[in-house]
C-alpha cells in the first residue's frame, strides 16, 4: 500500500513568483534547476545547486510541498512525508 502524503492540503498556488531563484538572483549567483513552493510560490534552487535554497525555504518556513519548475517536468515533492509525485 502506497503511503498517502498528509500535506497536500497545503497547496494553495501553482504560480511561481519569480523567473529564477529569488535569492540566487539578489546575490548574482547561478543555479543548476528550479522549484517552486506551492503553498506561497517562492522560487528556490535545487539541492544540486551549491545554495540548495528550495530546501532552505521548507526549512525557514515548513511549507512541505514543491514542483519542479523545469520545462515539460510534471513532478512534486513532500519535504516532510518524503514522498514523490507525477504529476503533482
Amino acid at each position: 500500500m502506497t503511503q498517502a502524503c498528509k500535506h497536500l492540503h497545503d497547496i494553495h498556488t501553482r504560480g511561481a513568483n519569480s523567473k529564477g531563484c529569488e535569492e540566487c538572483l539578489k546575490m548574482g549567483d547561478t543555479w543548476v534547476h528550479l522549484r517552486v513552493c506551492m503553498v506561497c510560490g517562492h522560487v528556490g534552487c535545487c539541492d544540486d545547486s551549491k545554495n540548495k535554497h528550495a530546501t532552505k525555504h521548507f526549512h525557514a518556513t515548513g511549507h512541505p510541498i514543491m514542483r519542479s519548475k523545469e520545462p515539460g517536468e510534471t513532478w512534486g515533492w513532500c519535504y516532510v512525508d518524503e514522498l514523490f509525485y507525477d504529476p503533482i
